[in-house]
């Protein structure tokens, strides 16, 4: 499983030494049943129990195969409308995340799309 953490990616392997760190908005690649696996996720937590257990905690998360590309673009045109029109620091941060996070999606979208060619 690789994931993205403030410093970069972060890849945890089986029998990974026990973890707590913060995610960040990004890509989660991991292998289920033998088949790899994409999700966009916003900012979070991962804990890696003592056994090897990973447990996964965020706002928000979308499965590659689940994204829509227009919703995504759509979300990108309205969070830069309202970066390029607010002045409420909330509402810009809001704007930031949701932008970022439909960045995400588009990247990932596209990439998995040519995965499947």
């Amino acid at each position: 499983m690789t994931l993205p953490s403030g410093e970069g990616e972060l890849t945890i392997l089986p029998r990974h030494a026990a973890l707590f760190a913060q995610i960040e908005t990004g890509e989660i690649r991991f292998s289920q049943d033998g088949l790899e696996q994409d999700v966009v996720v916003s900012k979070g937590f991962v804990d890696v129990n003592p056994s090897g257990e990973v447990t996964i905690l965020v706002d928000s998360a979308i499965q590659a195969r689940d994204i829509s590309v227009e919703k995504a673009q759509q979300a990108i045109v309205a969070a830069k409308k309202t970066m390029s029109q607010t002045t409420d620091q909330r509402e810009m941060i809001l704007a930031e995340a949701s932008l970022k996070k439909a960045m995400w999606e588009i990247r990932v979208a596209q990439k998995t799309s040519k995965a499947r060619i």
